[in-house]
Parts: structure tokens; C-alpha cells; sequence
């Protein structure tokens, strides 16, 4: 039979590799050992805009159904954190005109903890034939691509989703536009801490069913 010759892959992209039929032992034990430590753990050095370049792509490999990336990130890195929570604060202000003197500043605490801040947004096209459901997945999938991809560079990440991105108008002075909202905030750092204890996972037995072709017992 006549060999079969593969394109080399085009510029900027990874060469295919092959896939082993044989278990990782490496990579399982990763996955069993990764942590979302406490935000207040997350610490300098964060990623470089090289790093944050290569999380995205990486976190942007996910199933996609019908193509429409319907996704995209925002970044908050440098000083832009401490702008993006000086005008968050400020909003919240005018939202809360009796709030207390020491939680004047707390968004801009709360944005500049960790060295990077992403956001992810949901961006589903309601006029593909793909279900919005099937497009708000994808979003999700990103996520935790960008939490694994982090933890294998060597940092790790708190997913969080707290005001900034639930309010309409903060969401909006972050970037986020008609028709988006945020899948989540990643904040990205340098572990200071060993990883945390691991939590209580689900049990099973209570959430995996084999389908028989018999009717559920009631």
C-alpha cells in the first residue's frame, strides 16, 4: 500500500502528534492532584503576556459544535487591574451611596490580587442552527481548559463570579457587550501556599448510571 504523506502544518500551528493508545500515568495523576487554591494565595509572578497568549490558545482547543467559537477572553493585567477597579469602585459607589468608608477601594483589592485576570465570555449566536445551550457548553469547556492549561504552566486559578461580571453595568464597563455575559472571572497567579486539602468530590455511585434498556427503578 502506498505511504501516506500528512501537509506540514501551516505556520503558527502545532505539528500533529500522535496519539497513545497506552494510559499517562503522568498526566491522570495531574489531573487527580490539581487544586483551586484561595484567592488571597494567588501571588506574583503571574503568566507573561507570552504565557497569557499560550493559556488562550490552549484554552480555546475545546469541542466547538459548528465551529463559532462562541467565546472570547478579556484580559486585566499590569495596571490596568488597579484602572479597571478604580472604575468599578466607583460605580459601585453611586449603586451603594451609603456604603461603608473601608469598602471604598474593594474592587480594586479584589482585581489586583492576582498577577492576571481573564474573563470569560459567552458570546452564543442565536441565529446558528446550533442550540445556544450547545454554544454556552463550549464556553464553559474553555474554562476549564484555561484552569488545567494554567495549573500544567506551573500557576494556578480561582474561577470566580462576582459582581463585576453579574452586574449589567459593570459588566458592560469591563467590555462585555449586548448579547454577552461572562462565563467567569480566572484570576491567575503564583501558588505561595502548598495546594489546598482536597474537598469532599461527589460519590459515584449517587451520579453514574449504566443505561440497562431497562427502565430506571422509581
Amino acid at each position: 500500500m502506498p505511504a501516506h504523506h500528512h501537509a506540514p502544518p501551516a505556520a503558527g500551528q502545532p505539528a500533529p502528534v500522535a496519539l497513545e493508545t497506552a494510559p499517562d500515568a503522568a498526566v491522570l495523576d495531574f489531573l487527580a492532584a490539581r487544586r483551586s487554591p484561595a484567592l488571597r494565595t494567588l501571588a506574583a509572578p503571574g503568566p507573561t503576556p507570552a504565557e497569557v497568549d499560550r493559556l488562550l490558545a490552549l484554552a480555546s482547543r475545546v469541542p466547538d459544535h459548528g465551529r463559532l467559537v462562541p467565546w472570547r477572553f478579556i484580559v486585566l493585567e499590569g495596571e490596568a487591574r488597579a484602572g479597571a477597579g478604580r472604575a468599578l469602585d466607583a460605580l459601585y459607589a453611586r449603586q451603594n451611596p451609603e456604603l461603608p468608608a473601608e469598602k471604598a477601594g474593594m474592587w480594586q483589592a479584589y482585581l489586583t490580587r492576582a498577577p492576571v485576570v481573564v474573563i470569560l465570555v459567552s458570546r452564543p449566536d442565536e441565529t446558528a442552527k446550533i442550540p445556544v445551550w450547545h454554544q454556552e457548553l463550549a464556553a464553559g469547556a474553555a474554562g476549564m481548559a484555561l484552569t488545567v492549561a494554567a495549573a500544567a504552566m506551573g500557576y494556578a486559578s480561582q474561577w470566580l463570579l462576582k459582581w463585576p461580571v453579574r452586574d449589567a453595568q459593570a459588566a458592560a464597563l469591563l467590555g462585555i457587550g449586548p448579547g454577552e455575559r461572562a462565563a467567569g472571572m480566572f484570576h491567575i497567579g503564583h501558588p505561595s501556599l502548598p495546594a489546598p486539602p482536597e474537598r469532599a468530590r461527589p460519590d459515584m455511585a449517587a451520579i453514574v448510571t449504566r443505561w440497562t434498556g431497562a427502565p430506571p427503578a422509581p
